[in-house]
């Protein structure tokens, strides 16, 4: 059986988009793609706003935990195949991953700095989901993430 391709989204924090990247791609392609994500300074949490978000289109990422880009680096871990910034500070922080490692650079905006009241907060979430997702689905069309390019 040949191993599915690694493609692990980066974010600061670890607790909002690449979580949600990470629950989406699984979503859409857990079939021939392994989806992990991972924070530059891992937070420790995922997103309430996120969680809920991403509920809504029936995709449950509470189970999932905040990690750390190290988890993924030698001798420890096993580096993913591509690594996806989704902010621009990750893709500055991001360490060289030993082997061949191919780097894709996606940034969304940030909805921890959305203001107002809880459903307007959750409005800028569910809009930078939607985003995630059309990134994701056009890649996928593309053949981005399998590795095709």
């Amino acid at each position: 059986m040949t191993r599915k391709r690694r493609v692990l989204f980066l974010c600061t924090a670890n607790c909002i988009r690449s979580q949600m990247a990470e629950g989406l791609l699984r979503h859409l392609a857990s079939d021939r793609l392994e989806s992990l994500s991972a924070g530059a300074w891992p937070a420790g949490y995922v997103h309430p706003l996120a969680i809920a978000a991403m509920n809504e289109i029936g995709i449950d990422i509470g189970a999932q935990r905040s990690k750390g880009i190290r988890e993924f680096l030698p001798p420890e871990g096993a580096p993913p195949d591509l690594v996806i910034s989704v902010c621009d500070s990750a893709a500055r922080e991001c360490p060289a991953f030993p082997g061949k490692v191919e780097r894709a650079h996606w940034p969304f905006f940030d909805p921890v700095l959305a203001e107002g009241t809880d459903g307007e907060r959750l409005a800028v979430f569910r809009r930078v989901r939607d985003e995630i997702r059309t990134r994701i689905e056009r890649a996928l069309e593309a053949g981005e993430l399998d590795g095709a390019r």
